[in-house]
C-alpha cells in the first residue's frame, strides 16, 4: 500500500530556480579552454526499451543499456587560438592522419597526462600500451546565485569527436568574437550534489 502524504510533507524546500549562466566547466585536458566556455550541456540520457517477442505483439520491457547523448561546449578563442589548438592537436594526436609518431608523441609528450610507454618494434609481441592520456576527465559544475558550489557533473574519459570551424570575414559591421563548438564523448557521468 501506498503510504499517504499531507500536501504540506510534499512541498519542495528550495525554491531557487536553476540559471543557465551560473556553471564552470573544467577539463584536465585543456586548461586554456575553461576561462573561455560560454556554453556546456548536461547531456541527455535514455534507456531504450527492450522486446520480448511473442507470436502476437511484441511485448517492451526495461532497457539494459542507457545511452548517453554527446557532451557539447562552446568557448570563444582567444587570440593566438591556442584553445582552439590544443583540441585541435587532441584529435589529430588521436587520429594521427600524417603519421603514427603523431599518436605516441601526443600519448606521451602533448597529453595533460601522459603515458611512458616505449615504441616498440611491430614485429615483437609485448604488454598493451597504455591509452589514459589520450582520454581526460571533465567536470561541470552548477552554481548558485552567488557562485557557490552546488551540483557537479563529473565526465569519466572525455575524447574530442568534432571540433567546429572558424569563420574569418571582412564583411562584419561589428566585432563578434569568434566561438566554436566542441563535441566530445564519454565512458559515463554522474551527478554529485555537494
Amino acid at each position: 500500500m501506498a503510504t499517504e502524504q499531507s500536501p504540506i510533507a510534499r512541498q519542495p524546500t528550495k525554491l531557487d530556480y536553476s540559471s543557465p549562466t551560473q556553471f564552470k566547466f573544467s577539463i584536465n585536458q585543456l586548461p586554456k579552454v575553461e576561462f573561455f566556455t560560454v556554453a556546456a550541456n548536461i547531456p541527455g540520457i535514455s534507456l531504450p526499451p527492450a522486446t520480448y517477442n511473442t507470436p502476437f505483439k511484441n511485448i517492451p520491457t526495461i532497457g539494459e543499456k542507457p545511452e548517453y547523448e554527446d557532451l557539447t561546449i562552446t568557448f570563444i578563442v582567444d587570440e593566438f587560438l591556442e584553445n582552439y589548438i590544443t583540441i585541435h592537436e587532441w584529435i589529430t594526436g588521436t587520429g594521427f592522419p600524417k603519421s603514427r609518431t603523431q599518436f605516441s608523441d601526443f600519448r606521451s609528450a602533448t597529453s595533460n597526462n601522459p603515458t611512458d610507454a616505449k615504441s616498440v618494434s611491430v614485429d615483437k609481441v609485448g604488454s598493451a600500451t597504455p591509452d589514459k592520456g589520450m582520454y581526460g576527465d571533465a567536470t561541470l559544475t552548477i552554481l548558485s546565485n552567488k557562485n557557490n558550489p552546488l551540483v557537479e557533473v563529473r565526465f569519466e574519459d572525455v575524447f574530442p569527436t568534432a571540433l567546429g570551424g572558424l569563420d574569418y570575414t571582412q564583411a562584419a559591421t561589428d566585432v563578434e568574437y569568434l566561438n566554436v563548438q566542441v563535441t566530445f564523448q564519454y565512458k559515463i557521468y554522474e551527478i554529485v550534489t555537494l
